[in-house]
C-alpha cells in the first residue's frame, strides 16, 4: 500500500523502533524466557503493523487524523522502551498495551471515553497510554483517566498518597485513600493534618474515628507529647486526659512512657507479635526526656561529694525506669553518674535484686545495650552474680546469639553493641570471653548451614575481631577484614597537596560556661607557646599555625552562647572560609558536651581521616561519623572528655606532626598511659578508646566492606 509523503515520517520512526525491539531481544534485554520474549515480539512487530493498517484504511480519518495516531504509535513505543523492566512497567506488558492502545483509539475516533480502557488495565499500561494519547486531549474520558491513574498509582505506593493528594484534594477518592496512608506513615497524615489547606480540612472531617483521633492530636499544642501513645490512643487503652494529667509533670509524664513501652514489647513478641504503631517515637521520647530532665542533671553535678543532692532527681524511680535511664542516655551519661548513681539504685530499688528479674521485667528489651553498658563500666560480673549460674550463661548465650535478625531493616546496633563489649570482658573475664568466642563460632557455622549471607559476616567479622583482642596471636585487622590500617595513619594521608595538615576544631557556647572554659584549656596549649602562632581577631573563628617543622593550621570556632544560635553561623564561617581557600581539614576535634556531638556529626568534613570525639556514644553516633568519614579513625571516650586527658592526646599528635612522623596509635597510646598510673587520672584515660581498640567503629568498617555498601 503506498502511503503518502507526509505520512512516510512517521511510519519509518516506527519502524526504528521495532528495529530497537529486534536489537533488545537479541541481547537479552527484553527477557530471559523465549516464550514470552515472543509474545513481546508479536506485539511490538505485528501488533503495531495491524495498527498502522488500520490507520491507513480508514476512510472516516483524514490525514491529520492518521498523522495524530501514528505519532501516538511512536511515542508509545518510546514509552515503552524508556520504561523497560522499571518497577510498576515489566517487559511483558507489551502485548497488553499494544491491544489497550488499539481499543483507546477505537473509542477515541468515535470521540466516546476511552475510561473503560483505562479501568481495566494495570497502572504501567494505563500511564503509558496516557502519555502518549498526548494528542487526544480532548477525549471526553481523558480527565477521569488521569484520576483512575493516580488512584492505580496510589494504590502501588501508598508512600505517595498524602504528597499526591495535596495536589488533588477533591478527588472522589481521596477519604478511602486517607484511611490507607494512615496505615502505612501515620505521620505524614498527621503532618498533612496540621497543614490550613483543602486537604487539611479534608483530614479533620474524615468519617473515620482513628483519622479524626490523628487530626485532633495533629491540631493541638500538646500533639507531640500525645503522639507516642498514638498505638494505645488508637486502642482505646489510655485516653488523652490521662496523658494530660501527666504531661506538664517530667517524672509523671517518663513513667508513662516506660509503662507504655514495656507494654508495646511485650506485644511484639509471641504469641502476640503485634508491633505498636509510633513504637519508634515513644523510644525517642523517652530518650529525651531520659537526657534532658534526669542524664543532664546528674552530670552536670558530677563535682558534687554529696550523692544524695547529685542524685536527688533519681529519687522515686523504680528498677525499670532506671534500666531505661541506663540505656536510652548511653550517648551522655558520665562514668561516675553510671556507676555511682544509675547502677546501684536499681538494686536498691528491687525487692530481690536479681538480674534475670531484671531483664524479664523489661522483656528483654535492650538487654544487649545494658549488659554492653555494664562491660564498658566494669559491672558486669557484678551484674552477672546477681542471678544463678546456669541462668548467667543462658544470658550470656542469649547476648551472642540472633544478630543475624535486624530489630530494624540494615540495623547492625545489636552486632556492634556485642563487638564493643568484648574488649572490656577480655580484661576483666578471659573464661567469659571464651565462652562468647565459642558461641560466635557456633553461631557462625549455624548461618553458613543455613547460607545466610548477613549471619555469615556478622560472626565471622566478630569471631575475627574477637580473637584479634587476645594480644598473643598477633592478629592482623587490616589484612583479615580486608580495610585500611587500624593502627595508625600515615602522614602522608594527612597532609594536602601544600604539605598542609590542617585541623578543625568545634566548639561550643553553654550557659553553664563548660565549652567556654573548654575553649580557654584548649588555647592554653598554644597561647605564648614556642612554635605556634595564634591569631584570634575574627569574631567567629580563631586561627593556629605552626612556625616551626612542617606546617600545621589549627582552626576553631569560637563558643558563642545567645539567642538564634551564634555557633551555628560561626561554624557555617569557618567552613565557608576553608571550602573557599581549598583548605580541607584531615584532623577533627569535638570538644564540648556530647549532647552538641550531632551537630558536629553534621558538619563533619569528608576528608576528616582523624577524629577525636570527647564523647562518642553508641552505635548511632559511630555509624554516621563511619558514613561521612568512611576512612577516619576514631579516638573517642566512654564520657564526656576532660582537658586532662584531651591535651594530651592531642599534644601527642600535634607532636608527630609537626616532626613529619606517621601517627602510630599503639606505640602512642603505650607512652600516654605511662602519664596516667594512678587514681583518677588513670581512671579517665582508660575510658578513652584509641582507634584499633574501637571494635564497634571497626565491625561497621568491615560489615560495609563485605557487604559491598
Amino acid at each position: 500500500m503506498k502511503v503518502p509523503m507526509e505520512r512516510e515520517l512517521w511510519h519509518s520512526n516506527i519502524d526504528k523502533q521495532q528495529k530497537k525491539a529486534i536489537q533488545f531481544v537479541n541481547q537479552g534485554k527484553i527477557s530471559a524466557d523465549t516464550t514470552v520474549s515472543l509474545q513481546i515480539m508479536d506485539a511490538l512487530i505485528r501488533g503495531v503493523d495491524e495498527l498502522e493498517n488500520q490507520i491507513e484504511m480508514d476512510s472516516t480519518l483524514n490525514g491529520n487524523g492518521k498523522i495524530k495516531y501514528l505519532r501516538s504509535i511512536d511515542y508509545l513505543l518510546q514509552n515503552y522502551f524508556s520504561n523497560l523492566n522499571r518497577r510498576d512497567f515489566p517487559a511483558s506488558l507489551a502485548p497488553a498495551l499494544i491491544n489497550a492502545f488499539g481499543q483507546c483509539m477505537e473509542l477515541d475516533k468515535q470521540h466516546k471515553s476511552f475510561g473503560s480502557v483505562i479501568e481495566s488495565n494495570d497502572y504501567g499500561v494505563d500511564k503509558m497510554l496516557i502519555e502518549s494519547l498526548k494528542y487526544s486531549e480532548d477525549n471526553p474520558g481523558m480527565s477521569g483517566a488521569r484520576i483512575v491513574l493516580m488512584r492505580k498509582y496510589l494504590t502501588l505506593h501508598p508512600d505517595q498518597i498524602m504528597p499526591e493528594l495535596a495536589k488533588n484534594p477533591n478527588a472522589y477518592f481521596a477519604d478511602s485513600l486517607i484511611k490507607v496512608a494512615l496505615s502505612t506513615d501515620i505521620t505524614k497524615v498527621y503532618d498533612y493534618a496540621q497543614a490550613s489547606n483543602k486537604l487539611g480540612d479534608r483530614i479533620r472531617h474524615h468519617s473515620d474515628s482513628t483519622v479524626q483521633l490523628v487530626a485532633r492530636i495533629a491540631t493541638s499544642k500538646s500533639g507531640q507529647l500525645y503522639f507516642p501513645f498514638l498505638d494505645n490512643l488508637m486502642r482505646g487503652k489510655i485516653t488523652l486526659q490521662a496523658i494530660d494529667s501527666v504531661k506538664e509533670n517530667d517524672l509523671g509524664y517518663f513513667r508513662l512512657l516506660v509503662k507504655t513501652r514495656i507494654e508495646y514489647i511485650e506485644r511484639s513478641l509471641p504469641p502476640y507479635n503485634d508491633t505498636a504503631n509510633q513504637l519508634q517515637t515513644l523510644t525517642e521520647m523517652m530518650k529525651r526526656k531520659a537526657n534532658q530532665y534526669f542524664i543532664r542533671e546528674i552530670n552536670a553535678l558530677h563535682t558534687n561529694p554529696n550523692d544524695n543532692i547529685r542524685f536527688r532527681r533519681l529519687d522515686g524511680l523504680t528498677a525499670q525506669e532506671l534500666y531505661y535511664l541506663a540505656v536510652l542516655g548511653e550517648d551522655e551519661i558520665y562514668t561516675s553518674s553510671y556507676t555511682r548513681g544509675v547502677y546501684p539504685r536499681i538494686w536498691q530499688r528491687m525487692t530481690k535484686p536479681r538480674a534475670d528479674s531484671l531483664i524479664m521485667s523489661v522483656h528483654g528489651d535492650f538487654f544487649r545495650k545494658f549488659i554492653k553498658m555494664a562491660a564498658g563500666y566494669n559491672e558486669l560480673t557484678d551484674f552477672l552474680g546477681k542471678m544463678d549460674k546456669q541462668n548467667a550463661e543462658t544470658m550470656m548465650k542469649a547476648f551472642v546469639i540472633g544478630l543475624e535478625k535486624p530489630r530494624r531493616i540494615n540495623d547492625l546496633e545489636d552486632a556492634v553493641d556485642v563487638a564493643d563489649s568484648y574488649s572490656s570482658i577480655m580484661d576483666k573475664n578471659k573464661e567469659l570471653a571464651d565462652f562468647i568466642l565459642n558461641e560466635v563460632n557456633v553461631s557462625y557455622t549455624k548461618n553458613v548451614q543455613e547460607n545466610n549471607k548477613r549471619g555469615m559476616v556478622i560472626y565471622n567479622l566478630l569471631r575475627i575481631l574477637f580473637e584479634s583482642a587476645d594480644t598473643t596471636k598477633k592478629v592482623d585487622l587490616s589484612a583479615l577484614l580486608g580495610i585500611p590500617s587500624i593502627y595508625g595513619k600515615d602522614y602522608s594521608s594527612l597532609a594536602d597537596d601544600s604539605g598542609r595538615v590542617i585541623q578543625q576544631v568545634f566548639f561550643y557556647g553553654d550557659e553553664d560556661k563548660d565549652g567556654q572554659n573548654s575553649y580557654q584549656n584548649f588555647m592554653n596549649m598554644f597561647r605564648g607557646k614556642p612554635g605556634w602562632r595564634v591569631d584570634e581577631r575574627k569574631a567567629e573563628w580563631t586561627s593556629i599555625t605552626s612556625t616551626k617543622g612542617k606546617p600545621v593550621w589549627i582552626f576553631a570556632n569560637k563558643p558563642l552562647y545567645g539567642e538564634d544560635d551564634p555557633d551555628d553561623k560561626a561554624q557555617n564561617k569557618l567552613i565557608e572560609y576553608l571550602q573557599a581557600r581549598n583548605l580541607t581539614p584531615t584532623v577533627v576535634i569535638h570538644r564540648g558536651h556530647s549532647y552538641h556531638l550531632s551537630t558536629t556529626i553534621q558538619k563533619l568534613p569528608s576528608s576528616a581521616r582523624i577524629i577525636v570525639l570527647g564523647s562518642c556514644g553508641g552505635y548511632n553516633n559511630l555509624n554516621e561519623v563511619l558514613t561521612a568519614c568512611p576512612d577516619a579513625h576514631i579516638v573517642s571516650s566512654k564520657q564526656v572528655g576532660t582537658k586532662k586527658v584531651n591535651e594530651p592526646i592531642l599534644q601527642a599528635i600535634n607532636e608527630r606532626l609537626l616532626v613529619g612522623r606517621n601517627i602510630d596509635w599503639i606505640s602512642m597510646w603505650r607512652e600516654l598511659k605511662k602519664k596516667f598510673v594512678t587514681g583518677d587520672a588513670k581512671e579517665m584515660f582508660d575510658d578513652y578508646i584509641p582507634p584499633y581498640k574501637n571494635l564497634g567503629a571497626i565491625f561497621i568498617k568491615a560489615y560495609r566492606k563485605s557487604m559491598g555498601e
